[in-house]
């Protein structure tokens, strides 16, 4: 069974969506993406104050398999990139929810977040798209 935050919300392409402030969200892939891209080798992190749209690809992640893409489950400027994974890009085998996370958005308003929000999944609806 894999391991999904219920406080969590996750888009269909295997990112999940943290809120750490009122305009701002913390992204990262879930432990189900990573389970199925095998050992991480290399993060290739957006530029901060890089504008994103919504379903844009905005980072890589290379693993001994192969390398994917990562989206933006919704639109905003990236604020932070998490430079632990630089040095330590297995981080987001070993703790995907935690100090494996990508980067940050913010977006405009606490309305526009709370709508950007609203189009993504639950828990339960990611289980879905993941098949349990």
């Amino acid at each position: 069974m894999t391991d999904l935050p219920q406080d969590l919300r996750y888009s269909e392409e295997h990112e999940w969506v943290r809120t750490v402030a009122p305009t701002r969200v913390r992204v990262g892939i879930t432990d189900y993406a990573q389970s199925q891209l095998g050992d991480v080798v290399f993060v290739q992190l957006p530029e901060a104050d890089k504008k994103a749209d919504a379903g844009e690809s905005i980072a890589e992640v290379e693993s001994t398999k192969s390398v994917s893409d990562i989206y933006a489950p919704l639109a905003g400027k990236v604020v932070a990139v998490n430079d632990l994974l630089a040095g330590a890009p297995e981080t987001l085998n070993t703790d995907p929810y935690g100090d494996g996370w990508l980067f940050e958005l913010e977006v405009e308003s606490a309305e526009a977040l709370d709508a950007a929000l609203g189009g993504l999944l639950d828990a339960a609806g990611y289980q879905g798209v993941i098949g349990g």
